[in-house]
């Protein structure tokens, strides 16, 4: 990394490192080469904007965007987004996009016949975070599976996060993982962060307020977006 104007380095051990042995894709996508730092103009670093009037309301339940209702375990999973000082970070998109309950996800890329897709769940949502830095979204607990790392590689069940600051050009992307996981030990993503805290703020922890009584199970996810307590962010690692 480069020490340019108004940026600060992260903690040491608290993010991925670029290259990762144990997973195997970034010793081809990391880059090879030191990077070139290139000179940030007014317009890269005040646009484009995205227009908060188009978030909608239901952008957030990725339940109910079709004819009938997903397969799997309801969620609900809520949280704040907060700067280096624990202040509230309001009106940022928050994008997340998952696998389905079966651990499949809707993307042509996918083509596993053994895992059907559920022809009433997409996987994709958005919301804005409020005054307060809070976002919710409700949505099924995703599925675990199988990838090709390594022999009888499996991939904690996930939910990727996507957040973007006064621009398109300010964005971090990141993971959110499931207390009580068996997978996650096993898994070389999680395990590249050298950090102990740094993966335990990845994962989410169960809330009884954020329930849904008889409807769904709460989880609170917070994002930290520097200092020591930062959550960790894929940095062009390429998770999957």
């Amino acid at each position: 990394m480069y020490d340019l104007p108004g940026y600060r380095r992260p903690p040491a051990g608290t993010q991925p490192n670029l290259v990762h042995p144990p997973y195997r894709s970034t010793m081809t996508r990391a880059p090879a080469l030191p990077l070139v730092p290139l000179p940030t103009t007014l317009s890269e670093i005040t646009g484009p904007l995205f227009g908060h009037t188009q978030v909608r309301p239901k952008d957030s339940d990725l339940t109910v965007h079709h004819a009938g209702a997903p397969l799997g375990e309801r969620i609900v999973v809520t949280g704040r987004v907060l700067d280096a000082d624990g202040r509230p970070v309001p009106n940022t998109l928050i994008e997340v996009w998952q696998a389905n309950a079966g651990g499949r996800y809707r993307h042509p890329v996918d083509q596993r016949e053994a895992v059907p897709l559920d022809p009433n769940f997409t996987g994709a949502g958005r919301a804005a975070t409020d005054a307060d830095g809070a976002y919710r979204f409700t949505t099924i607990k995703p599925g675990a599976y199988a990838w090709r790392n390594h022999h009888n590689a499996w991939r904690p069940a996930h939910i990727h996060f996507s957040l973007f600051g006064p621009s398109f050009l300010t964005r971090i992307v990141t993971q959110m993982y499931f207390p009580g996981d068996p997978l996650l030990a096993l898994d070389p993503i999680v395990m590249g962060i050298p950090d102990e805290r740094g993966r335990q703020s990845m994962i989410a922890r169960f809330d009884l307020d954020a329930t849904v009584p008889d409807v769904a199970l709460g989880y609170r996810f917070d994002i930290v977006l520097r200092c020591r307590d930062a959550t960790p962010r894929e940095d062009g690692t390429g998770w999957s």
